[in-house]
Order: C-alpha cells, then sequence, then structure tokens
C-alpha cells in the first residue's frame, strides 16, 4: 500500500495519464463528481474556488464517479462536455473511477484510510470532498453536502502554511 499521496497516478478525461507528484507544494482538492446528481450544482462552487485560489496554489481534482445512483452514465467526452458546457469547469478532471469496494482507485483507498468518514470509511455519495495539504499530507474530509463555498476557511489556512 502506497502511504504517500504524491505517489499515486491517474488518467485525466483526455486518457493522459498525470502523476500527483506535478502538484506537490500545492493545496489540492480532491472530489468525487457526477454529471446528474442533485449536488451537480456544486461544480459551479468548484469553479469559483479553482478561480479565486488557483494562483495561490490551489489545485481541484474531479474524479467522475458512477457508484451512486447511477449518476454518472457518460463516457468521458459526456463527462467533459457536461462539465464545460453546463458549468464552464476549467480545474483538472479525470477519468472515471471506483471509489468504494475492491475496483476502488487507489487515490481512493489511500484517502478513506488516512481521513476516516462516519459511520465507517466507504464514501457516502457524490461530491465528497479531501483536502490535502502542501506536503501531500490528507487534511480533512467533508461530507458531500458541504458547500464548496465552506472551505475556504481551511483552503485559506492551509495556503498561508
Amino acid at each position: 500500500m502506497i502511504n504517500d499521496f504524491y505517489q499515486f497516478k491517474a488518467n485525466s478525461l483526455q486518457g493522459k495519464e498525470i502523476g500527483m507528484k506535478s502538484y506537490e507544494g500545492k493545496v489540492v482538492l480532491v472530489v468525487n463528481t457526477a454529471s446528474k446528481c442533485g449536488l451537480t450544482p456544486q461544480y459551479e462552487g468548484l469553479e469559483k474556488l479553482h478561480k479565486e485560489y488557483k494562483d495561490k496554489g490551489l489545485v481541484i481534482l474531479g474524479f467522475p464517479c458512477n457508484q451512486f445512483a447511477n449518476q454518472e452514465p457518460g463516457n468521458a467526452k459526456d463527462i467533459s462536455e457536461n462539465c464545460l458546457i453546463n458549468y464552464g469547469v476549467s480545474f483538472q478532471m479525470f477519468s472515471k473511477i471506483d471509489v468504494n469496494g475492491s475496483t476502488a482507485h487507489p487515490i481512493y483507498k489511500y484517502l478513506k484510510k488516512e481521513l476516516k468518514g462516519f459511520p465507517g470509511n466507504e464514501i457516502k455519495w457524490n461530491f465528497t470532498k479531501f483536502l490535502v495539504d502542501r506536503n501531500g499530507n490528507p487534511y480533512k474530509r467533508f461530507s458531500p453536502l458541504t458547500k464548496p463555498e465552506q472551505l475556504r476557511k481551511d483552503i485559506e489556512t492551509l495556503l498561508n502554511k
């Protein structure tokens, strides 16, 4: 089991492998997303955070997932178009992954182990958020109902460290 956030890799929506090492020194917000969820409008709030803090060192990584009520049924092109057309998403989106079970992406296995959920460690729904500090240390886990704007204080704390 890898115990260092920077050792992980994931494929972008465009199919390019991206190492988390490329985000070293940045504050990273990892979010499992879905296009057909009641929480999908959170894309808008995430994009606002991205625009406001990207030059100060925040990186947002979106991981589409279809494990919750089949709310991310599309392929990479569908996901990309929905994110761009409906929400103007310009932060990094990755290819669709699983976040729970034996097929969960290694990044999610690691984050769930480091930042426990309640009850249990499994991801409960779309838009669960994980904040990772500039040194790659998992810092805080947020529920799907936590709106992106509610993360400002924690983001600013980490950006100012």
